[in-house]
């Protein structure tokens, strides 16, 4: 039931952007999301169209930023999201070497039956 948003520079080849979708799915994956709920949107942004601030919370970012937008069923616990959210920066760290401080995640969390995966039919509506 993810929906899975990932956006950055353009600029990084096919492979990088494969293992950023593959690492997140992973990660989802360790925190309870079936096997097979891979939905991700992968994008790509000129840098006159990808704007953010370099310190916020201080912060240090670089232009090599992904962020990373999960919609998902409400219901989680703080403790679930924590470990998604380490899942995911320590994931890509070792996988495509993206910094930590360039991993900026947000949760959108919907209920349940706010989602129709094709026929015209709420699947998880009760």
């Amino acid at each position: 039931m993810p929906l899975v948003r990932i956006d950055l520079r353009r600029g990084k080849d096919s492979a990088y952007r494969q293992n950023i979708g593959r690492v997140v799915y992973d990660a989802l994956l360790s925190v309870g999301v079936p096997e097979k709920d891979r939905f991700q949107i992968v994008s790509e942004h000129d840098a006159g169209d990808f704007l953010f601030d370099a310190d916020y919370l201080g912060i240090q970012r670089s232009d090599d930023l992904v962020i990373i937008q999960i919609t998902w069923n409400e219901g989680r616990t703080t403790a679930q999201k924590q470990a998604l959210f380490k899942a995911i920066a320590e994931g890509l760290h070792e996988t495509v070497g993206l910094r930590r401080e360039d991993v900026f995640i947000s949760l959108v969390e919907v209920k349940r039956e706010n989602w129709s995966f094709g026929n015209g039919i709420a699947q998880y509506a009760v």
